[in-house]
């Protein structure tokens, strides 16, 4: 079987898909809709990444849900089936309750082809009330954060 979405790298998370004839129009073009699932996959990869488990599982012993409150798009370039790119995961902004995921897709030639912003807002897993950023959480993102940007200034260096 071969893979069609293999994470490369955690720090940082570097997921890299394969486009399917069945996420395309007749066309041959990805439907617009697609690259959402594009991007709450690497955002699911991404929690599993952040604490070495399952990502509903982390969250669900956390006892919190994070459900999207915003999620937008720039998109530069079309993707066209059996396509390979590479989707690179960033921390954004921690506010409060909400933090936001910058996801930039990439082809593996290095060109643009979207970058979106991810906003998910926690909530208290039964109640579905919006909670602040649980302690372990908020930590997390903040350690990954700051090692990205480690990172590139290792590369800048």
């Amino acid at each position: 079987m071969i893979a069609t979405e293999q994470v490369l790298s955690t720090v940082p998370l570097v997921v890299r898909r394969r486009v399917k004839w069945g996420e395309c129009d007749p066309a041959g073009v990805v439907y617009t809709v697609t690259f959402s699932e594009y991007v709450l996959s690497s955002a699911e990869l991404f929690y599993g990444a952040l604490f070495e488990t399952t990502p509903q599982r982390a969250k669900r012993e956390q006892g919190f849900g994070t459900p999207s409150r915003a999620l937008s798009f720039d998109f530069r370039r079309s993707l066209w089936p059996d396509e390979d790119f590479d989707m690179t995961v960033r921390v954004a902004e921690i506010s409060t309750r909400t933090y936001t995921l910058e996801i930039t897709g990439r082809t593996l030639e290095g060109d643009v082809v979207f970058i979106a912003r991810l906003t998910p807002v926690c909530v208290a897993r039964d109640e579905r009330r919006s909670i602040e950023i649980p302690a372990p959480f908020r930590a997390a993102l903040e350690r990954y954060r700051d090692a990205c940007a480690a990172s590139i200034q290792e590369i800048d260096a």
